[in-house]
């Protein structure tokens, strides 16, 4: 029997990056926050600040891959963002396709009855981040009670 771990996901992007934590226990996720990036560089205090808040067991980054499967530029920026944040702080990272997962936020955001003005106005990065999360956290053995 394995025990319950906490994760901590995010979905990278260039100017901002979604988080969400969730449990295997439950296999649930909630949307965290929106970090604001540089060209691709969080701020990593802010991110170390998270990870000693939430004190996740692993973290898990969504790698945006071609719709045909095949790594794209960005997929290539978001496994160097995990190298570095296993690096930084030494936990295991899990990348896991999040093809389509901010489209599916989207549309989470629409079918809930709320219509963003726009996307700068209302991101949905951290809710991607806690889909993406589900699906990974899908993927687990199942923890016994």
């Amino acid at each position: 029997m394995s025990a319950a771990r906490r994760a901590m996901a995010f979905d990278y992007g260039t100017k901002q990056i979604g988080v969400a934590v969730g449990g295997t226990l439950t296999g649930r996720a909630e949307p965290v926050s929106v970090l604001r990036a540089r060209d691709g560089v969080p701020d990593w205090e802010q991110i170390a600040r998270l990870i000693k808040e939430w004190q996740p067991d692993c973290l898990v980054v969504g790698l945006p891959l071609n719709m045909d499967g095949s790594p794209s530029e960005m997929s290539a920026r978001a496994e160097k963002f995990s190298r570095r944040l296993h690096g930084r702080f030494n936990l295991p990272v899990h990348c896991i396709d999040e093809r389509l997962s901010t489209f599916e936020a989207k549309q989470h955001v629409r079918d809930s009855g709320r219509t963003p003005a726009s996307y700068r106005d209302n991101p949905v990065d951290s809710l991607a981040a806690a889909l993406l999360l589900e699906t990974w956290l899908g993927d687990q053995p199942k923890e016994m009670p």
